[in-house]
């Protein structure tokens, strides 16, 4: 089994670093990822200027560009063969409900999808821990079943997992992603040369975290497993629509 995995935390985290451990008990791993930190990046890709791909004394390959620019260019220019799955993490923190659309994590394992591959995206839900077994194992397990049983059609996972011992976690749901309040204001400050500049503000708290949401998964102890999609066509605003322009 062929494994192709990438993050939007760079090629030098520690999460990418237990993902790849765990997926070599698995398979032939192969890893590209940002030469740094590009989280929030999104399903951007690079169009203005060529990539460069480099391997780092680990064997890990990196790339001066996005997580979609490093699955994107390893699937149809570096591997030799198609992966069979592409495996994007251990995210430093969670990437559920709206969380989504910006995440540079799930942006990694949508490309794979979207070029024909089965992924699933791999956060650990904290921002202060730093303890990875839990989620590489959950991602092992997840891949060891892909082995046993694939899916009949490529798929994309989201997998956020809560932070503490692999002992600690309740089991594995299925669930639909939740819904935040809108963000936090942005917050205006002064530059070192006293210019305004702004950062964006923090997530707003989950609006809609009720039972089935990865939101009430995580917050029981359950590994939340959320399959996206990509058709973004609100099909029940056609008829409106249509009737707006007639």
């Amino acid at each position: 089994m062929r494994i192709l995995i990438s993050n939007d935390d760079g090629y030098f985290a520690p999460g990418i670093e237990a993902l790849a451990q765990a997926m070599s008990e698995v398979g032939e791993v192969t890893v590209v990822a940002p030469e740094r930190d590009r989280s929030g990046a999104s399903n951007s890709l690079t169009l203005d200027r060529p990539l460069s791909l480099r391997r780092a004394g680990n064997g890990f390959y990196h790339v001066n560009g996005t997580p979609s620019d490093c699955v994107h260019l390893a699937v149809t220019g570096m591997l030799d063969e198609l992966p069979d799955m592409v495996v994007s993490g251990i995210n430093h923190g969670a990437n559920m409900g709206d969380d989504t659309i910006y995440s540079g994590t799930v942006a990694a394992a949508t490309e794979g999808y979207l070029l024909g591959v089965p992924a699933m995206a791999i956060s650990l839900v904290s921002h202060s821990a730093d303890d990875f077994r839990a989620a590489a194992r959950v991602a092992q397990e997840l891949a060891e079943r892909f082995k046993r049983r694939p899916f009949n059609a490529p798929v994309l996972l989201n997998v956020n997992v809560p932070e503490g011992g692999y002992e600690q976690l309740r089991g594995m749901r299925v669930t639909r992603l939740g819904r935040r309040h809108k963000a936090e204001p942005v917050i205006r400050t002064l530059s070192p040369r006293k210019e305004t500049v702004y950062w964006i503000g923090p997530a707003g708290a989950a609006q809609d975290a009720g039972e089935g949401t990865d939101f009430h998964a995580i917050d029981a102890g359950y590994v939340s497993i959320t399959p996206l999609q990509i058709d973004l066509t609100h099909n029940g605003q056609l008829g409106a629509v249509s009737e707006w322009l007639a």
